[in-house]
């Protein structure tokens, strides 16, 4: 992930020992964020550049795009992540109009303050990614997950559908949580298809 892939790179303490803590359940997604990428003291423009040298869009983006447009879907990218690099992701590769719930951040002398907003309006610690397919699902939404990450089996639980690969998948099959594996995006256009 990206976020993993800065702090690697411009985090100035030890910010694995936090993601242990996130891991083993001692530590609130917030809380690792708040604390992690306040040890990042480089500036926007330094971390934009960095993540377009290493940016790798999953094979079969645009077509899951273009999948949802014609059928009707949409296509929301809820994120541990931070907006400002995923925008600027998307951005470069032509694509402006997907709504972004992820975190929101200010750059300072002290560090990246990162702030996930909630639904209501109010800052979450925990369970940001359930508290918008609760929304999602309150509105009447059929709610397909995609996801990759150990931060996903929460809120994957919820939806109608889940496509899965990396931690997720593994999680599933060690819960017995019903899923369609995926390499890239091309096998989820594929999975949509097969879909009532």
């Amino acid at each position: 992930d990206m976020g993993f892939l800065l702090l690697d790179s411009f985090a100035s303490d030890d910010w694995r020992r936090l993601l242990t803590e996130y891991r083993e359940g001692r530590m609130s997604i917030g809380r690792f964020n708040t604390r992690a990428f306040a040890m990042v003291k480089a500036d926007r423009q330094t971390l934009l550049k960095f993540v377009r040298s290493r940016v790798k869009i999953r094979a079969g983006f645009h077509e899951l795009l273009d999948c949802c447009r014609r059928k009707g879907f949409r296509f929301v990218i809820v994120s541990n992540g931070l907006v400002f690099y995923i925008e600027a992701i998307l951005g470069d590769i032509g694509i402006d109009n997907i709504d972004i719930l992820a975190a929101q951040t200010n750059f300072g002398p002290e560090g990246i303050e990162a702030k996930y907003i909630g639904p209501e309006g109010n800052q979450i610690q925990d369970g940001f990614k359930e508290a918008y397919i609760r929304l999602f699902l309150r509105s009447g939404y059929r709610v397909v997950y995609i996801g990759n990450g150990i931060s996903d089996t929460s809120p994957a639980k919820q939806a109608h559908h889940i496509f899965a690969t990396g931690e997720l998948l593994a999680y599933c099959k060690q819960t017995n949580l019903d899923c369609t594996p995926f390499v890239d995006l091309g096998d989820v256009v594929r999975g949509l298809a097969l879909l009532p």
